[in-house]
């Protein structure tokens, strides 16, 4: 078979030389990025007017006063100003093997030498159906019925385009249900299903939703009942109006709210009688716990519908099961993903298999473990300085002081400022929250970014008089 015209672009020796030269290279000042270290003071009015600037032509301030310089090392990343800090939040979860990884890089690289910089719905390289593959053999593979993957630029686009095959599949059901305090997302419709009023504001109506009570490890079998109370209640009151029930089994934006297999089987056992559709939202949570997936590690595999992922995949995506297979011209995108988005997805999966994250005393078990004993001799040393953790796998949470939101986003500040980046989660207590590089992060860098932690928090109590 004669060769294509790519094949002999990608062998070309001229090609491998200078992918190894540029990781080479960045090896090699990577060296210099080895610890947090404060901003130049030559450089800050530049970088305050670089902010103030930016603030201005996007119509709002930043949470953080971040613009990166475009270098890092694991989980250590650069600053315009200067400054190198410990990146613990990774963009909400989306650089989940830190800054600067190889394989990514070489990833990107190849990405670079392509034709095109976005795939879409006419014209998809190689790389799409790879990915695919992928994603629904690690859903499969402890037999859920998932059969199909379609690729997308966002997870919220993920959840809309799952939105639109349940409630198609289930015409002409017209309402969803959902956990309290939700997120989906922010798009129109997605911010109908968050459970957050403030994200609805002057915003019409295009959804119907109906709330059901999530898991509260302090009373299982209270909020079970709660819950199958308030959606039995719900599904009578709106007979056969009800396309899908959308589920985070760990709540993220919510504050890290962990749920129960028990108290899951038990809401998925009416919702299945009833031929309501499941929708497991695993934007967040694809990756960090025991298995690849958190309906996994609930073992609910044989309820699931659609799943949802994002974030640490780079590019996103709908699984679904033969049963909500669309229509054509239901959901089709201009853009999927951009082809380094589909090709370091690849290669994040890769990864994730090489690093041994998963199993009972894989590697997210145990950051999980080291972060929690850490910042509970915190919590001992300093009562009411912190509170928890909470959390599960590399999805790690505490409440400082008393969970006041502003004193929560005060001391994501002052973290930040000592050279954490970490972000708030939940309200009523309002949460700082941990998605580390569970991949690239060190025993020794952990207890580092903890020592932080208490410096900051002692900050905040000198400057707040509290605890």
């Amino acid at each position: 078979m004669k060769p294509l015209a790519a094949d002999n672009f990608r062998n070309d020796p001229r090609l491998a030389e200078a992918r190894r030269l540029l990781l080479d290279t960045a090896a090699d000042h990577q060296r210099q990025l080895n610890r947090p270290r404060p901003g130049d003071p030559e450089r800050k009015v530049t970088y305050e007017q670089a902010l103030a600037d930016f603030t201005k032509v996007r119509g709002g301030g930043l949470y953080f006063p971040y613009l990166g310089s475009g270098f890092g090392a694991g989980p250590l990343v650069e600053l315009a100003d200067g400054s190198v800090k410990y990146d613990m939040i990774c963009g909400i979860g989306v650089h989940h093997l830190g800054h600067g990884h190889p394989a990514l890089v070489a990833a990107a690289f190849d990405a670079a030498a392509s034709d095109t910089t976005m795939q879409g719905n006419l014209q998809q390289d190689l790389g799409a159906p790879r990915l695919a593959f992928q994603l629904v053999g690690l859903a499969r593979r402890r037999g859920a019925r998932l059969s199909h993957c379609f690729l997308t630029s966002s997870g919220a686009m993920a959840n809309e385009n799952a939105l639109k095959l349940a409630l198609s599949n289930k015409s002409p059901a017209d309402r969803v249900l959902a956990f309290e305090h939700c997120f989906m997302g922010r798009t129109l419709a997605l911010s109908q299903v968050t459970d957050n009023a403030k994200y609805r504001v002057g915003l019409p109506t295009v959804l119907h939703v109906d709330y059901v009570p999530f898991f509260d490890t302090a009373r299982p079998r209270e909020s079970t009942d709660a819950a199958l109370s308030v959606l039995r209640r719900h599904l009578a009151d709106h007979p056969g109006r009800h396309g899908v029930m959308c589920m985070e089994l760990v709540q993220g934006e919510g504050g890290y709210n962990v749920g129960d297999r028990d108290f899951f089987v038990a809401l998925l056992d009416v919702l299945k009688e009833q031929r309501v559709g499941v929708l497991v939202d695993e934007v967040q949570t694809f990756g960090r716990t025991t298995e690849p997936f958190v309906f996994q590690h609930f073992g609910l595999d044989g309820y699931v519908d659609l799943v949802t992922v994002g974030k640490m995949t780079q590019a996103c995506a709908t699984l679904f099961t033969d049963e909500f297979t669309p229509k054509p011209g239901l959901i089709s995108q201009t853009f999927t993903a951009a082809t380094s988005a589909i090709l370091t997805g690849s290669v994040v999966i890769e990864q994730l298999e090489k690093s041994n994250v998963f199993g009972a005393d894989g590697r997210n078990v145990r950051v999980n473990r080291r972060f929690t004993d850490r910042l509970s001799a915190i919590a001992q040393r300093h009562p009411g300085r912190l509170s928890g953790p909470f959390g599960i796998g590399a999805m790690i949470a505490f409440t400082p002081f008393d969970g006041d939101a502003e004193t929560a986003k005060r001391c994501a500040q002052l973290l930040f400022d000592e050279g954490v980046i970490g972000f708030v989660a939940g309200s009523d207590p309002t949460r700082l929250r941990f998605l580390p590089p569970v991949p690239v992060l060190t025993d020794d860098q952990i207890d580092s970014v903890c020592d932080i932690v208490d410096r900051a928090l002692a900050r905040a109590a000198a400057q707040h008089g509290k605890g």
